[in-house]
């Protein structure tokens, strides 16, 4: 595929196929992947293919009690753990998520142990250069030299044909997910991202115009891009 029309046709996908993903195929995307971008070239990556079925079904009841959570919090009008949430609205909306898991109809997290292929990502801390780490507002600078690697996994996939989802919410349960897995020391759960043949392939993805998110000079400068 030509890379225009890959960067405009990789969604999220969680809906996959029974097919399998040979050892091969996955080869292929994480070589081309390692190729991303980060902070002193640090690669402070390090990638988990879950295969054991019971270390699956485990990582996916670890997965389920932050989905619901997710959920719960959706429900109430809430953007899920946004860093400028109310605490005690969330807390009061996360309340009902018990009642949400059990009328749930299974879905992606309910299947997460039987995607093609599950694969946990983690940075290791030690070769991050988190620039905002003492700031006073939530530090998100250090993500910069592992999401680009995350992503270039999913454009990869793409390329083969593949689709898939970077998802983050196993981040609350990390310390049992990291027993789950052996991850000690400075090694953080980033993201579990889900592999596999889709269902359907995205082929139009809806995102908003330039000029809607781009300005000139300042953030109420005029709109750049808006040629109307």
């Amino acid at each position: 595929m030509e890379l225009l029309d890959v960067l405009r046709s990789t969604g999220a996908v969680r809906d996959f196929t029974d097919e399998p993903v040979d050892d091969a195929t996955l080869t292929r995307v994480l070589d081309t992947a390692r190729f991303a971008p980060s902070g002193g070239n640090a690669q402070a990556w390090h990638v988990v293919v879950v295969q054991d079925p019971a270390v699956r079904r485990r990582l996916r009841n670890l997965y389920l009690s932050g989905w619901y959570e997710y959920l719960a919090l959706m429900q109430a009008g809430l953007r899920p753990w946004s860093p400028v949430n109310d605490r005690d609205a969330e807390a009061d909306a996360v309340a009902a998520a018990a009642d949400i898991a059990s009328a749930a109809v299974p879905g992606f997290a309910e299947h997460l142990d039987t995607v093609p292929v599950l694969l946990a990502l983690f940075a290791d801390l030690s070769g991050l250069a988190a620039i905002d780490r003492d700031a006073a507002r939530y530090p998100f600078a250090g993500g910069a030299s592992i999401y680009p690697f995350a992503w270039s996994i999913l454009l990869a996939a793409r390329s083969e044909g593949l689709g898939g989802v970077i998802t983050t919410i196993a981040i609350r349960e990390e310390q049992q997910v990291n027993a789950l897995l052996g991850a000690s020391g400075p090694l953080a759960l980033a993201a579990v991202i889900a592999l596999g043949h889709p269902v359907k392939q995205p082929t139009h993805l809806r995102r908003a115009p330039v000029a809607s998110f781009a300005t000139i000079d300042s953030i109420d400068g005029p709109a750049f891009g808006d040629r109307s």
